[in-house]
């Protein structure tokens, strides 16, 4: 199965402190799918490093008190774009992220309090048919 993954859980240094995640489990299901890596954040226009962002309310706001709402959007667009286009069914994506989170993100308090929700991209995947799973969870695709 083609499996959209976010690019830091791969070892791409792409988040917001231009840092990297590595997940060995999500490394790991590339013996037995395919992994096409994405950075939602980064296919939205927004560099790296970059000012962290979190959803607050039907906005995306960093720090800084900018609304980067239209980057996430666009991302999240460029990000089901690719995966229509390479047929992938599923994504594993970073847990919490604004973008990438699935089932619980960051309050938008910068206060490190979480509540339930989905990131931009994991909203527009889950609304066009794309399963999302968090990374938290990739065990469950080595089947």
């Amino acid at each position: 199965m083609k499996l959209l993954v976010s690019a830091c859980l791969l070892g791409a240094c792409c988040r917001y402190d231009q840092k990297t995640a590595p997940d060995e489990t999500v490394i790991s299901l590339g013996k037995v799918h395919q992994l096409i890596p994405v950075c939602p954040e980064q296919l939205g226009g927004l560099a790296t490093p970059r000012v962290p962002a979190e959803i607050k309310g039907d906005r995306v706001i960093n720090k800084d008190g900018v609304d980067v709402t239209e980057n996430y959007i666009r991302g999240a667009e460029q990000t089901l774009l690719i995966a229509k286009q390479l047929g992938c069914h599923a994504a594993v994506l970073k847990d919490r992220s604004p973008s990438c989170g699935c089932g619980e993100i960051y309050d938008g308090s910068f206060s490190g309090t979480k509540i339930i929700g989905n990131g931009i991209t994991a909203r527009m995947l889950i609304q066009n048919g794309i399963a999302v799973i968090k990374a938290s969870d990739a065990s469950s695709l080595m089947l």
